[in-house]
């Protein structure tokens, strides 16, 4: 079902993979506490996706690629992995309390299973030097149901 105010011309913004990770990050867009995110230059790279750019907008779908807030870049910077800064990590809204525990939870992801596969490549792995897209963003309109712009 296509939600009557949704501009259709918006690229969607995935979080992590379908599942409860993508659940917890949605929910955490959706209630302010989520303002930034972490990329890798290699995945942009592999799917032919350019690099966000400030005033960007896109359409965060949920689990079931149900369209549920519109966000829009607030700022890019490209930095490697060794210089993720505190304040990034407090912002991804995921209860990271040092740059120590975001970046153990990152790896977790970036060299699971399935991001390995989405790579297309088994032995994927990320270092100090590893590219990284450190992106802020704000949610401009909630979509969902019954709230106050959805």
């Amino acid at each position: 079902m296509t939600h009557p105010d949704l501009p259709t011309d918006l690229p969607k913004a995935e979080f992590a993979f379908p599942g409860p990770l993508r659940d917890q990050l949605v929910a955490a867009i959706l209630d302010g506490s989520k303002t930034s995110t972490t990329g890798l230059v290699v995945d942009y790279e592999h799917d032919g996706d350019p690099l966000p750019q400030v005033g960007d907008r896109s359409v965060v779908v949920d689990s079931d690629d149900r369209p549920v807030g519109i966000i829009e870049v607030t700022g890019v910077r490209v930095a490697p992995l060794a210089d993720v800064d505190l304040a990034h990590a407090l912002d991804e809204g995921e209860g990271y309390t040092d740059v120590a525990d975001w970046r153990a939870g990152h790896e977790r992801f970036w060299h699971s299973a399935a991001m390995r596969a989405a790579l297309d490549d088994p032995g994927f792995t990320v270092d100090d030097a590893t590219p990284a897209v450190l992106e802020r963003f704000r949610l401009v309109a909630d979509l969902r149901p019954g709230t106050a712009t959805g």
